[in-house]
């Protein structure tokens, strides 16, 4: 099958509009139709191409700080750490290093949880960048999709009216024909 090369053309015939008045994802779907390209890497391709290595440090923290692994572990950590502190380390005739009320406990998970918020949220933010790619190459293939699907049916119109041309006229077998 072959091209057509020019995007105009196609967004008058398909689309019944200027091409011009189209959006500019549309513009960029009728030049690769148009071409015959493919629409280009996935989401997962694009992100990774921009990606640093602090984007990825903030998808691993993201991934860390918000696993069960994490909160089984934390707890494990907080329960020690008040129960050295409540007497265990007393009964050994030491005394705590953060007796009741744990402030230096207190002053740790603020101090996690204010770096580790920012860390989350930077993390959230780049899903959300990659969202966006995927609903714009989601975008892109469907409405590839359905300008391929007009072409065809236009052709396949094509088709059947040259085919109509060709055919011989043939009376109709209901009729009976006049002698």
């Amino acid at each position: 099958m072959t091209r057509d090369a020019d995007p105009h053309k196609l967004a008058r015939d398909l689309l019944g509009r200027d091409f011009d008045e189209l959006a500019a994802d549309e513009q960029r779907v009728l030049r690769r139709v148009a071409s015959g390209t493919f629409t280009g890497r996935d989401a997962d391709e694009l992100a990774q191409a921009h990606e640093t290595w602090k984007d990825r440090l903030a998808d691993r923290v993201a991934a860390v700080g918000g696993s069960w692994g994490f909160i089984v572990g934390f707890g494990v950590v907080l329960l020690v750490w008040t129960s050295l502190n409540s007497g265990v380390l007393e009964a050994l005739g030491l005394g705590p290093f953060d007796a009741y009320p744990f402030i230096f406990l207190n002053l740790m998970l603020s101090m996690l949880a204010a770096v580790q918020a920012p860390v989350i949220l930077m993390s959230q933010n780049r899903q959300a960048m990659k969202d966006r790619i995927t609903a714009r190459h989601d975008y892109e293939v469907n409405l590839r999709t359905q300008l391929e699907i007009l072409r065809l049916s236009h052709r396949i119109e094509m088709l059947a009216r040259e085919v109509h041309k060709l055919a011989p006229e043939t009376e109709n077998p209901q009729t009976p024909s006049a002698k």
